[in-house]
């Protein structure tokens, strides 16, 4: 049994840690609100740039020369993985769902006898994609400098990616990210960035409307989609990373919030042993001197 001497500087390292989980989860949810209000607010344009690119590349994407990001290569030899994750631990099974997700298509493709190339963003995926994949991985985007995310930072990803694909480096280029719903819910997405993916106007009800009205473009379809179509792979990039940095902060919060209670319940089971062991050497103690005294 544990000396009360023990048990006091057992109790006391708790009482620490708990300061600093109970500080942690301050913080993530100060920062959380701000990364939830920039990733609602990128939404709606992500979203309706998703629309138009929909009712456009529709109407030409089976036509000859329409552009690669929308047609594709025409084989699907080659799939770029980019998987997004944090640069820093302490958040909850959040980087481990979206490796998760992302292992889990990596495997499908290898078994279908596919060549994988992965472009990881944040530190904490690639530790561990390093375990299985390392020889696959290509490029690691480190976002640890960056205080808030910004257009900007995307940006020259989405250029290298564009870059990549010019090349001709990979056929399809998929994204692994989290989608935030709430502190306690996140949503692991896949989406694929190139070639954009258009819904089937039959079995898609939105689309099937939107191509029942005529639209005039000006300049042409394919000159808007010169255009959009560069443009959309960075939007949709930004904005997976603003939904990450939402995701990673709501289940920072949740962790410690739950590390904060466990840490509690856990000197609440030490302050009652200890008081149990101080109890039983006081008892010891009485028992011994009135042995002594009755002893004379």
């Amino acid at each position: 049994m544990p000396s009360l001497k023990d048990l006091k500087v057992r109790i006391d390292s708790v009482k620490s840690t708990q300061k600093i989980t109970k500080a942690m989860k301050m913080v993530a949810a100060s920062k959380l609100r701000r990364a939830q209000e920039a990733a609602e607010s990128a939404r709606p344009y992500a979203e309706r740039m998703e629309k138009v690119l929909s009712s456009l590349g529709a109407a030409v994407k089976d036509q000859p020369g329409a552009s690669p990001l929308l047609a594709g290569t025409g084989k699907h030899e080659v799939e770029l993985v980019v998987v997004a994750t944090s640069e820093r631990g302490l958040c909850g099974g959040f980087n481990t769902n979206i490796v998760k997700l992302a292992r889990a298509h990596i495997q499908e493709l290898v078994a279908a006898g596919k060549t994988v190339k992965i472009l990881a963003i944040g530190k904490k995926g690639v530790a561990q994609l390093r375990r299985d994949y390392g020889d696959l991985i290509i490029d690691i985007k480190d976002l640890s400098a960056v205080k808030r995310l910004g257009f900007a930072d995307a940006q020259p990803i989405a250029q290298q990616i564009l870059a990549m694909f010019e090349r001709g480096e990979f056929d399809v280029a998929t994204l692994f990210y989290a989608k935030f719903q709430s502190a306690l819910v996140q949503v692991n997405t896949k989406q694929q960035l190139i070639p954009a993916p258009i819904p089937d106007v039959a079995n898609d009800d939105d689309a099937s409307s939107a191509s029942d009205v005529s639209y005039e473009y000006e300049p042409s379809e394919e000159a808007i989609l010169d255009d959009l179509l560069p443009r959309n792979v960075a939007v949709q990039l930004y904005r997976g990373l603003l939904e990450n940095a939402a995701s990673e902060q709501g289940s920072r919060m949740t962790a410690m919030d739950n590390a904060t209670r466990n840490a509690g319940d856990m000197i609440d089971s030490l302050s009652i042993t200890y008081n149990r062991t101080r109890q039983a050497n006081i008892t010891k103690e009485l028992i011994e001197i009135i042995s002594g005294a009755e002893a004379l």
